[in-house]
């Protein structure tokens, strides 16, 4: 429960988190609120508590991953939940099973939630609708990858101390990439100035419908920036023949010391890993204060614990911060 205002703004409890796109600004206030005192516990010798003790979660990723499906399953095992991967190369999957009935096996075994990531746009909404399970998007296709836009929104405000009215670049291919638009949607709600720079062909045609400011010229998407997000270049989009080659790219778009000369002094930097150094970010860079990349990923596992203790163990209408 928030105070704005003189006025009570009461929370609702999502059954799902299926993108930032319609999660509002004091929603997102609580999520990040929650990380805090869910990283004080990753500091502790001990890191178990036993909050979701009884409850169990399910990962189920179509497509690879190493941060976000591990940082879901240490997320749950703090918090004394039964946690369990489904390897779906492994699985029935491989011998035909529909989606529909996959979940609907795995919702017969008595989990509470599942976090699902899959190729197509969509799926996880499609599962929310035929499940009661609580459905977290651990990231579909092209869409939304609604928790790495929260750990990066934890980041930001952790290193600058408020998400309010900072000017954000975010490099890469904007095309492609789920990253950007859950950025996009939970900066916007803070007044944050947008700028989406990268090739031409990485660029959605109407991207600037969504509020922000699109560039070709990195040099000049950095002036006065005070966030960088720097996004992986997928090196099967230059089999696609989407830009010439890997040298260009990063002659023209790879993050550098000498490239933030025009950048706000304090800059921030961050990347969703893996990173291709080289490419769309140098060695020395990533190596650098000026990137928080490693704590990025502490900070993903704090803000997945602070969603995993709302939507299967926190209090059920509101929470106090």
């Amino acid at each position: 429960m928030s105070k704005e205002g003189g006025k009570t703004v009461k929370l609702e409890q999502r059954k799902d988190l299926l993108g930032l796109r319609d999660v509002s600004r004091e929603e997102i206030e609580m999520i990040l609120s929650t990380a805090t005192p869910m990283k004080d516990i990753l500091k502790r010798d001990i890191k178990k508590v036993p909050t979701l003790r009884g409850k169990a979660m399910v990962t189920v990723f179509y497509e690879n991953s190493t941060r976000t499906r591990t940082s879901f399953e240490i997320a749950g095992k703090y918090l004394s939940a039964d946690t369990v991967n489904l390897a779906v190369s492994t699985s029935s999957v491989a011998k035909g099973e529909s989606l529909r009935d996959t979940v609907k096996t795995i919702e017969a075994m008595g989990f509470d939630l599942m976090v699902i990531r899959h190729g197509m746009s969509g799926t996880p909404s499609y599962v929310a609708r035929n499940t009661n399970m609580r459905i977290i998007n651990a990231g579909d296709g092209a869409n939304e990858h609604p928790t790495q836009a929260l750990l990066d929104l934890y980041s930001i405000k952790e290193a600058k101390g408020s998400l309010e009215d900072l000017k954000v670049v975010i490099v890469g291919d904007i095309l492609h990439s789920r990253v950007a638009r859950s950025n996009i949607y939970g900066l916007s709600k803070f007044g944050c100035e947008i700028r989406v720079v990268g090739p031409a062909t990485l660029m959605p045609p109407e991207i600037e419908k969504l509020g922000v400011k699109a560039y070709n010229n990195l040099d000049q998407a950095l002036r006065g920036a005070d966030v960088i997000n720097v996004l992986r270049i997928q090196r099967e989009r230059q089999v696609a023949g989407l830009f010439p080659s890997l040298d260009e790219y990063s002659n023209l778009y790879m993050l550098s010391p000498e490239r933030l000369k025009n950048a706000r002094e304090d800059v921030l930097v961050l990347h969703p890993g893996p990173m291709n150094r080289g490419v769309e970010i140098s060695s020395a860079l990533a190596d650098s204060t000026t990137a928080v990349v490693n704590e990025q990923v502490t900070n993903g596992v704090a803000v997945r614990m602070a969603l995993l203790f709302l939507m299967m163990g926190g209090s059920k209408d509101e929470i106090t911060y």
